[in-house]
């Protein structure tokens, strides 16, 4: 768990704060490897964008949840988000 202002990215959230997370497209939504489910505190990130949903559709693992870290902006309330273990590029190995 950390803080993290508002008005930045869940993806630049996470990096700032050292949680291991793919960017392979440098957080321009280009890719789906930051694909994460938002657990709680979906209605406080900013609305998906249509080259988001595309994007989505091709990711592994969707759920009604999912979002694109590099484009979820994070508002006023507590956000829970999981970091799925596959992504389309490669398998999360467990350490």
């Amino acid at each position: 768990m950390f803080a993290a202002p508002s008005g930045v990215s869940l993806c630049q959230a996470m990096a700032d704060n050292g949680v291991e997370l793919d960017r392979a497209c440098g957080m321009n939504c280009a890719c789906t490897t930051c694909h994460c489910i938002v657990r709680q505190g979906l209605d406080s990130l900013s609305e998906p964008g249509e080259q988001e949903e595309d994007l989505l559709d091709m990711a592994w693992g969707l759920e009604a949840q999912s979002r694109l870290s590099c484009q979820a902006i994070i508002g006023a309330e507590d956000v829970t988000v999981e970091i799925p273990r596959y992504s389309i590029n490669h398998a999360r190995e467990k350490h």
